[in-house]
């Protein structure tokens, strides 16, 4: 997938995340945004290893993944950025 792409998903991704796990985070939309990339990526890599397929276009099961991946993120990124 290319780059432009997983930045596509990767903001759905986030801001979907974001709706879902709602509350005060210590960043702001920007951070979200990478989140949700990163959450993309996290979230195709634990997909891949755990037998499901690889993340490799755009649909609703690349979506899903990076959803779950993004929730995961924002959840860790809120636990350790409050206790700094």
């Amino acid at each position: 997938m290319g780059i432009l792409s997983w930045i596509i998903v990767g903001l759905v991704a986030g801001a979907i995340a974001k709706a879902l796990h709602p509350g005060k985070d210590p960043g702001g939309f920007i951070v979200t945004i990478l989140i949700g990339i990163a959450g993309a990526v996290v979230g195709g890599w634990i997909s891949s290893l755990l037998g499901f397929g690889v993340v490799d276009g755009f649909d609703i099961s690349s979506l899903f993944i990076a959803v779950l991946g993004a929730i995961l993120l924002l959840f860790l990124y809120r636990k350790f950025s409050n206790k700094a």
